[in-house]
């Protein structure tokens, strides 16, 4: 866990220095990431992508917004089956209700981003040592789990994916003001900057490049997870 100590220390000590409204928040960009838990590749987008828009500027001219849900289905009994299986549908539940009781965007991340640690090291039942980790205080997130409001919350995750227009067809999906970028979803910070109108864009801005379609085809075949018709 050495990674996600040192990460956890750096992400502390940089929220202290970051200004909170960098943009005004009419002009700052909508980010919205679909994923669900388990998948691979959403546990890679967050954990060595979009965990940099915290320490390199980004982070302060985005709306950012988690939807743990997926390519998850609702049964016609009103039940949640997922695409990884039930322990899935347990860690979206519970990174939802964590977005729920800790609704400071930097302290949910934070525990987002080490469970989604975990995914990656294949170690995900370990979960529960991420509030040790990151000094979070698990009462609300269990007690939002064990009351129903978890399975609310996913009820409400699943009613906004399903309302997705172009519908999503795999996760992770990301969109930046309303637009899917698809398998570009890793030069997520591209389209951001080219979507910010406001002033003084971060630094990061200027230094960011396209891949080239070559590059993305070598890089990013099977970095999806595609919806399961089965489910």
């Amino acid at each position: 866990m050495e990674f996600g100590r040192i990460f956890i220390v750096f992400f502390l000590f940089s929220s202290l220095f970051t200004s909170p409204a960098f943009a005004g928040d009419d002009a700052k960009v909508s980010l919205a990431l679909y994923y669900e838990s388990l998948c691979p590749y959403s546990a890679k987008f967050i954990v060595n992508h979009l965990a940099k828009i915290f320490n390199d500027g980004i982070i302060d001219i985005v709306d950012l917004d988690l939807i743990p849900y997926g390519n998850a289905r609702v049964k016609s009994n009103g039940t949640i089956t997922c695409q990884h299986g039930p322990n899935e549908c347990l860690l979206n539940t519970i990174e939802a209700c964590a977005i729920s009781a800790l609704p400071e965007l930097t302290e949910h991340f934070k525990f987002i981003y080490c469970v989604e640690n975990l995914v990656l090291k294949h170690k995900y039942r370990d979960w529960e040592s991420c509030f040790q980790e990151t000094g979070l205080n698990s009462e609300a997130v269990f007690d939002c789990y064990h009351n129903g409001n978890g399975k609310k919350l996913e009820l409400k995750y699943a009613a906004q994916t399903d309302a997705l227009q172009p519908p999503h067809k795999y996760v992770p999906w990301v969109v930046v003001n309303g637009q899917p970028l698809y398998e570009d979803y890793e030069d997520f910070e591209v389209y951001i900057c080219d979507a910010y109108k406001g002033d003084s864009p971060p630094r990061t801005c200027a230094s960011l490049t396209v891949l080239t379609t070559k590059e993305k085809e070598a890089s990013r075949v099977h970095h999806v997870s595609l919806i399961d018709e089965a489910l």
